[in-house]
């Protein structure tokens, strides 16, 4: 277990506050708002406040009277809505956001574009966005959701597809040399495009792999599970020599003259702290860290980069505006803070 130093107090202030920034944010049905509202599921099973999952209700209650049904074409984006109808369900026992969830499942395991050994193609809307590109952000919009899904349904065909996905996401994006993940993959000119190791990929890819064996009943009896683990493990070992003195990691991991991303960073930290590997505690120390100094008063995790295509050149990834307030920012914030305290918890009880 990776065991931080910390003000637990302290903390839960951040959290309370970080959810109710991300509950006031006019976030669309879409994957900003899928982060957004994981990190609120994640908060609520972190600190048992009913208060959050009846916030999160009251968001998503509204969206569907607004329209949002199983009739709506979805997209792989739009999935990442999934993880916190599972949630909603397992809080209430509404068949509404069941049944939600499944229509996001047939829609995955049905109708989505695929490319090669049925690899999920990546896309924002209903056309042919990218054509034959994987994209690291597929494993947490869509990856992850069927994994819980299949687990949940007892479907070994779901879970099955959901580890195809990770394994061939592991084989077109992981770097072997550096344990490094690129941004994305084009399986029509066999490259990986502008070919750089943007941050915020490598962070869905290291949090959702540390999400699998705490989600996968037996995750030893699944031979690709075996791949994620050691995939995940030789990319945190890449990943920690990149990490700023100030615990973070920059935007394009092995760029000097990038920005610290906090995103990246929350994202990576959460993947540590999942994961538990003791070897990891000094890096996971010094990221929460930096993600707690970077957090304000009324809940905004800041420096966090906007909405990134795999981009032409290094300087548009620099180029990127970390402005604003962004969903996937205050989702991945919400997940390392909440995972710290679960863990706190469950060392407590050792």
């Amino acid at each position: 277990m990776v065991r931080l130093s910390f003000d637990e107090n302290q903390v839960l202030t951040l959290i309370d506050r970080m959810v109710k920034k991300t509950v006031q944010m006019d976030l669309t049905w879409d994957w900003p708002c899928g982060v957004a509202y994981y990190g609120l599921t994640q908060a609520y099973k972190a600190t048992g406040k009913d208060e959050y999952i009846n916030l999160l209700k009251a968001r998503v209650d509204e969206h569907i009277e607004l329209g949002v049904s199983p009739a709506v074409p979805w997209n792989v984006n739009a999935c990442a809505m999934g993880h916190c109808l599972i949630d909603l369900y397992e809080a209430t026992d509404d068949e509404t956001y069941w049944n939600l969830a499944l229509s996001k499942t047939e829609y995955l395991r049905t109708k989505a574009l695929r490319f090669a050994d049925g690899v999920l193609q990546h896309t924002v809307s209903s056309k042919n966005d990218f054509p034959e590109q994987a994209w690291s952000d597929t494993l947490f919009m869509a990856a992850f959701f069927l994994l819980r899904m299949g687990v949940k349904m007892n479907d070994r065909a779901v879970i099955d597809d959901a580890l195809n996905q990770y394994y061939y996401h592991i084989e077109y994006l992981q770097d072997p040399a550096s344990g490094l993940w690129f941004h994305g993959y084009d399986n029509i000119h066999k490259d990986h495009m502008s070919g750089f190791f943007w941050a915020r990929a490598n962070a869905w890819a290291a949090y959702t792999m540390s999400r699998v064996g705490r989600t996968l009943p037996e995750p030893y009896l699944y031979p690709r599970y075996m791949d994620v683990d050691s995939s995940l493990r030789d990319q945190l070992a890449g990943l920690k020599p990149l990490q700023t003195e100030g615990g973070l990691w920059r935007t394009v991991l092995d760029d000097a003259e990038s920005y610290e991303e906090l995103s990246a960073s929350a994202g990576i930290t959460a993947a540590m702290l999942t994961r538990g590997n003791p070897l990891d505690s000094k890096a996971a120390q010094k990221a929460f860290d930096g993600l707690l100094a970077n957090i304000t008063e009324d809940g905004r995790l800041l420096n966090v980069s906007g909405g990134t295509a795999v981009m032409r050149d290094l300087e548009s990834y620099r180029a990127i505006s970390r402005k604003w307030t962004q969903g996937w920012g205050q989702g991945l914030g919400l997940a390392a803070l909440s995972a710290a305290v679960i863990n706190a918890k469950a060392a407590s009880l050792r």
